[in-house]
């Protein structure tokens, strides 16, 4: 992973806006926030805030993922957020394509995540010290050396879809931490944040954002 940063692009896809909340459309590739140094400076974050001036992160998603992020408009929508996310009160839905004939159809994957320290940011599954991580996974189709599957996280450990599909025995296409040889070769993490479920800061009626799957 030090390869150049070279982010793409394309213009913001704005999902919905309102005076409370901005959700987006995140491509595959741009950082959530500014990394260290002035190299890594662009990230939807700032592109979010040269559109909307008052936008505020509420979470993020990896670089290399696609898909619904949503910022916060006020303070009191960037609180109202960050609690849902934190109360784990916000459904999560993601597609990826990974390696392999994932088998059964449906489950769980309930394997305790935390930083491999050395290797960081690779995440590694540590029953010892490791936060608990579940995910669970409905297989979608197959093909011929692979599976399309829907995940919803059911918490928000750091690389969790990732490192849980690893573990089952089928890496996500295109992962460059945790993906090896064909499975690796891929031009992008695939990887698709396609819904968000959440209740909105104003009223707390639900809401449901969704970004169509890009491959």
């Amino acid at each position: 992973m030090d390869s150049v940063y070279t982010p793409p692009q394309d213009p913001l896809e704005v999902l919905h806006e309102d005076h409370e909340i901005i959700v987006v459309n995140k491509p595959a590739g741009l950082l959530s926030v500014p990394g260290k140094g002035a190299h890594l400076a662009d990230c939807l974050l700032r592109r979010v805030q040269e559109a909307f001036p008052t936008a505020l992160l509420v979470h993020r998603l990896d670089r290399d993922t696609s898909g619904v992020m949503i910022f916060a408009q006020t303070p009191h929508a960037q609180r109202h957020l960050g609690l849902q996310f934190e109360k784990r009160q916000t459904k999560k839905t993601y597609v990826a394509r990974v390696w392999g004939r994932l088998e059964p159809k449906t489950g769980t994957v309930d394997l305790p995540l935390i930083v491999d320290w050395p290797n960081r940011p690779r995440q590694m599954v540590c029953h010892d010290t490791g936060k608990q991580a579940v995910t669970d996974w409905r297989v979608l189709r197959y093909g011929d050396t692979e599976t399309r599957v829907r995940l919803s996280p059911k918490t928000g450990r750091s690389h969790q879809l990732r490192v849980h599909m690893l573990a089952l025995g089928h890496p996500i296409l295109g992962d460059p931490f945790y993906a090896e040889g064909a499975a690796a070769a891929y031009p992008r993490l695939m990887l698709h944040s396609e819904e968000l479920r959440l209740r909105h800061p104003d009223g707390g009626a639900g809401q449901r954002f969704r970004a169509k799957v890009p491959f």
